[in-house]
């Protein structure tokens, strides 16, 4: 093997195991924090239920999502050791799970829309119920 081989971090990855015990308690505070926070919004946000307008209720939501966000990267990255992966390999686990989020959101909004499409006439033809209810009232 030629030495320029071994030295291509996509090829051959050697794990920097010196940090001992402190990386791992600088993860579990940065953990512990994140978790707090979590839960003080969410203790905020049970405590001022009706109260607070629609855009801080969504935005207090959406920062407790982006903080579990936070929590899942640091655990994956640190505790299940994707971090220390090489780069084409951290996308062959990342791209499938992000499109399969995508396709959970895509269908949860199709079926919405079919759910209000099928509440609705939406241009379509009556059906036949509707149709001699519609030549009864007619007929009267």
């Amino acid at each position: 093997m030629s030495a320029s081989h071994i030295d291509n971090p996509e090829v051959t990855f050697h794990p920097d195991h010196s940090g001992g015990t402190g990386k791992i308690w600088k993860i579990f505070w940065v953990l512990s924090v994140l978790t707090i926070i979590e839960l003080a919004l969410g203790y905020f946000l049970y405590a001022k239920h009706g109260e607070l307008s629609y855009v801080a209720s969504l935005s207090t939501k959406s920062v407790i999502a982006i903080l579990t966000l936070a929590k899942a990267y640091y655990i994956v990255s640190v505790f299940m050791h994707l971090g220390d992966e090489i780069r084409n390999f951290i996308m062959t686990i990342i791209v499938p799970l992000v499109l399969f989020v995508w396709f959970i959101i895509a269908f949860l909004s199709d079926g919405n829309s079919w759910k209000n499409l099928r509440n609705t006439s939406a241009g379509s033809r009556p059906n036949q119920v509707e149709q001699v209810q519609k030549e009864g009232a007619e007929k009267k």
